[in-house]
């Protein structure tokens, strides 16, 4: 071998030593190192068969690791709809299919009112991950947080999600909608954005708490499946979206930090039982709609109801709710929110505008009538 020769084979060794170091500090230092394995997938070989492979860093992410922890306790909830013809015979009319996660190794579910409110002889067919599915009963529904549980026959291996703590959320962290979106055919569809916002109101009239917003894919069916977070804890049961034209990326979840004493409650006795006031009450926002203009901050006193708690107290239409207790009072949401945490028979002491003077009535609460529960 000439001179020359020699030089440029040295020169092209030494190019490939370099490229070969350069290229494993690439691998291992800026796009994770592939050693560390914790999930597999399929890989076809040259000869046609399958075999089980590590998958790299790259494609191990948090939202795969969350989904393969929560999915499996997402199930799809089906709800016959039926009605009589005009020979008196029971005739199935429609079908509506939403989501469940499973929250308990008994087989108990939570998901949304909305989704067995049609149910005939409160019986579901709940479909689960594994292919199978089994008639579920309602046990019990609440319609002003559009929760209800069902329960189904516990299996010897059944996957139960891990419930978080919806008042540690920050926004901007990952969040993941598993659900079924326009029926079966998608069930376990995964969706992935982040938290968008806490404490959200929708409509202060009819809402109990505030929402977690998200901007991952809410679709039809997603109602009553699982929000989860990066760790694969379930941080909100999903329950409305907006859906308007022009209106994209803006889904709604319960906190599962609500969630869970209200499923407690309907497991033991069926429903929620709340505590009453007896009074029809307004704050800003609503009292605008009826053309009245509040001046003064507070909840005003519209209608007594004669058969309720409030109904002989020193409590007159047309009077201001400014506090309750030492708790200054603005909207009607803050007011939900202390009387879900006092029980009927407890007292309630209100101070009260009346005349331009204010004065302290204290209340007995009752309990509010399934009527309107």
């Amino acid at each position: 071998m000439d001179n020359k020769r020699r030089g440029l084979f040295i020169l092209l060794a030494v190019v490939l030593i370099i490229a070969g170091t350069v290229g494993g500090y690439l691998t291992g230092n800026f796009f994770g190192n592939t050693k560390s394995i914790t999930q597999e997938t399929t890989a076809v070989t040259a000869d046609g068969t399958k075999k089980s492979v590590p998958l790299s860093d790259n494609r191990n992410t948090a939202i795969v690791s969350a989904v393969k922890k929560a999915g499996p306790a997402v199930v799809g909830i089906t709800t016959k709809v039926y009605d009589r013809n005009i020979f008196d015979q029971q005739v199935l009319v429609g079908e509506g299919v939403g989501s469940g996660v499973i929250i308990d190794k008994a087989g108990y579910i939570v998901t949304n009112y909305h989704v067995v409110a049609q149910a005939n002889n409160r019986k579901v067919t709940v479909s689960l991950s594994d292919g199978s599915s089994q008639t579920g009963t309602i046990v019990g529904v609440d319609p002003l947080t559009d929760l209800a549980v069902v329960k189904i026959d516990p299996t010897e291996n059944m996957p139960v999600a891990t419930l978080g703590d919806s008042d540690q959320l920050h926004v901007g962290e990952p969040a993941i909608a598993i659900g079924n979106p326009l029926g079966l055919e998608f069930q376990g569809t995964v969706t992935a954005g982040v938290i968008s916002a806490l404490h959200r109101t929708i409509n202060m009239e009819s809402q109990r708490f505030p929402l977690i917003q998200t901007d991952a894919a809410i679709n039809p069916g997603n109602s009553g499946g699982a929000l989860v977070n990066a760790d694969g804890d379930v941080i909100g049961i999903n329950s409305a979206k907006i859906s308007q034209t022009g209106i994209e990326g803006m889904g709604f979840s319960i906190p599962i930090n609500e969630v869970k004493p209200i499923v407690k409650e309907l497991i033991e006795k069926g429903k929620v039982v709340r505590a009453y006031l007896g009074l029809g009450l307004l704050d800003k926002q609503n009292a605008a709609k009826y053309g009245l203009q509040l001046k003064t901050d507070g909840l005003l006193v519209a209608r007594i109801y004669s058969d309720g708690p409030a109904a002989n107290s020193d409590i007159s239409e047309g009077d201001i709710i400014t506090a309750v207790g030492e708790k200054s009072i603005t909207n009607l949401m803050q007011l939900k929110q202390i009387l879900d945490n006092h029980k009927p028979g407890e007292s309630l002491n209100l101070t009260v505008l009346s005349n331009g003077a204010e004065h302290t009535v204290s209340i007995t609460l009752g309990t509010l009538p399934d009527s309107t529960n």
